[in-house]
């Protein structure tokens, strides 16, 4: 599934997305380097790398990253996220064309952005991109549901609210998915837990920073908001709340033909 505005729809978005998205957990490092063999010297395609947030992971760990995105406002706040890191390069450019050499980069990595992806084409353009022995990582934080009632209520409120949210979690990545994605290459797989807490004012921008989310002047956002904090009242202790995931991550290497 593709969407007409995808590379526009985090525009309005910004500051609550770099404020309130959850992070991916330092131990995805250590599953790359034993799934992998990721070591510093290995040179990161960041591809839809938004505001910095995988980007900075393999940053931290000393290497290379370029990081690729088509949404103006979202790849300024990487920049200005990333700015410290000498070894980051930001890219205005996308999945399908990512303007990098031939056979330049060891890695290509997508975290929460395969969905946005035009498959087939980005399938060939990463292989253009990547060594004989380079790598595809596609990481996503997928929200626990059942985990308490705090996530039932919440998955509850994003259907009763989100303009479309029931296509966009369609879009998703699965195993099957990825599998389509990758052809008859082999790919591995691998979770692991991840979780925020918030007070109920980061809640809000939690919320606030998904792209099926209402925007303040639609007449469902106050009502929205009522219910989350009838929610939040329900289910805080000590003031917070507690929201589960867990991060998948799927890695392959492209050898055989296109989709």
């Amino acid at each position: 599934m593709t969407f007409s505005d995808a590379k526009q729809r985090f525009s309005n978005r910004v500051s609550d997305y770099v404020r309130h998205r959850p992070g991916y957990p330092q131990a995805l490092i250590g599953v790359l380097q034993q799934q992998c063999r990721l070591t510093q010297e290995h040179v990161v395609a960041d591809v839809g790398s938004g505001t910095g947030i995988l980007s900075k992971l393999f940053l931290d760990h000393g290497n290379r990253v370029f990081g690729v995105e088509p949404n103006a406002e979202m790849r300024a706040a990487g920049e200005e996220f990333l700015r410290s890191y000498k070894n980051f390069t930001s890219i205005a450019a996308e999945a399908e064309s990512t303007k990098l050499p031939d056979a330049s980069v060891d890695f290509v990595t997508a975290g929460q952005a395969f969905h946005w992806f035009q498959p087939q084409a980005a399938r060939r353009e990463f292989r253009r991109i990547l060594t004989p022995e380079g790598w595809v990582v596609i990481i996503w934080n997928d929200h626990r549901t059942d985990e308490s009632r705090f996530s039932r209520q919440y998955e509850e409120l994003l259907e009763r609210y989100g303009t479309d949210y029931a296509r966009v979690k369609a879009s998703y990545p699965d195993s099957h998915g990825i599998q389509k994605f990758f052809g008859q290459d082999a790919f591995g797989n691998r979770e692991l837990p991840n979780h925020q807490v918030f007070e109920f004012p980061a809640l809000v921008g939690r919320l606030k920073s998904s792209s099926y989310i209402p925007s303040e002047e639609h007449p469902s956002f106050a009502p929205m908001l009522a219910d989350l904090q009838r929610i939040f009242s329900e289910n805080e202790q000590g003031g917070m709340v507690r929201m589960e995931y867990i991060t998948r991550i799927y890695f392959a290497q492209l050898k055989t033909g296109n989709l």
